[in-house]
């Protein structure tokens, strides 16, 4: 059976509502019931609850605590690296932006500017640069982190579809990641911008930063953005800066001759938060001091 085939159903599914549900059955507390959920989760995907500071599942009083649980210390050890992987999960795919295009499968692509919700000086910022789409399975931590120390500038909620985002999905839903449900959060750096997007995904109850909070619901239909340049909203790289409530997918986007990936990443690649994800390239290095340029080019 194709890809295309195998997703078919999805188009039909009330997929709005089935999230909605989700979402208030995960938020529940249920005493006893929770905890048999969580166990036949933990069970049923083979969790690694040792990683977490509750190791004990009747310690959660809801299935959201649970899935967004802290790790202890020291689980995830932080690289000596300029860019650290952000998450735990799989690698979908990551390279170069071709102009505004961003490769999703074999005979998939979709544009920068229709993943940021239609802003097309935003994406511009991205012309020719790379992508990293990122795949949380429902074993995973759900817990976002930043790859580079950055300084928040704006927040933009894209409502969309709510397709599964797994990588039968991403095969054969054109423009999945462009279609579906997301946020956009907008940094900059030293080397100038960054984007962390977080997509929504069938049952994703919600998304959430720490800076704002749980920002859906409420599910609207029209793009909201926050902005916020008169606010000194930093994060050090390693820092959390969101979660996912039920999981799903993270897309990062760099500007041109920013970095070079770890060579030992590829597709489908299993990928744990905190281990080097890139290392700059020349451009994005500081100058010596006293060399009298601050270029960055070779």
């Amino acid at each position: 059976m194709s890809d295309r085939l195998a997703v078919l159903s999805q188009y039909f599914l009330p997929k709005q509502a089935l999230s909605t549900i989700a979402g208030k059955l995960a938020e529940s507390e249920a005493g006893g019931l929770t905890t048999r959920v969580i166990r036949w989760f933990v069970q049923r995907y083979g969790v690694d609850l040792s990683e977490a500071v509750d190791t004990d599942p009747i310690s959660y009083r809801s299935f959201n605590e649970f899935f967004t649980r802290p790790l202890r210390a020291g689980a995830r050890p932080l690289a000596d690296a300029a860019f650290l992987c952000p998450v735990d999960g799989a690698i979908s795919q990551f390279g170069a932006i071709e102009h505004d295009q961003i490769f999703q499968a074999k005979g998939h692509r979709y544009s920068t500017v229709a993943l940021v919700g239609g802003d097309r000086s935003l994406a511009a910022r991205f012309e020719n640069g790379a992508f990293a789409t990122l795949y949380l399975s429902p074993r995973d931590y759900h817990r976002i982190h930043m790859p580079v120390d950055g300084r928040l500038t704006r927040m933009i909620h894209v409502p969309g579809a709510l397709f599964s985002v797994n990588p039968a999905t991403a095969r054969g839903v054109p423009g999945l990641f462009a279609r579906n449900e997301r946020v956009v959060c907008v940094f900059e750096a030293g080397f100038g911008p960054f984007v962390l997007i977080l997509v929504g995904a069938t049952i994703v109850g919600s998304m959430a930063t720490v800076w704002h909070g749980t920002v859906n619901p409420p599910r609207v239909r029209k793009i909201r953005e926050w902005r916020y340049d008169d606010q000194q909203i930093v994060l050090k790289k390693g820092d959390e800066m969101g979660r996912f409530l039920l999981g799903s997918t993270v897309v990062v986007l760099f500007p041109k001759d920013t970095l070079h990936f770890n060579p030992a990443w590829a597709p489908a690649r299993q990928i744990r938060m905190g281990e080097m994800m890139a290392t700059p390239a020349e451009r994005s290095r500081p100058a010596p001091e006293g060399s009298g340029d601050n270029s960055g080019r070779t």
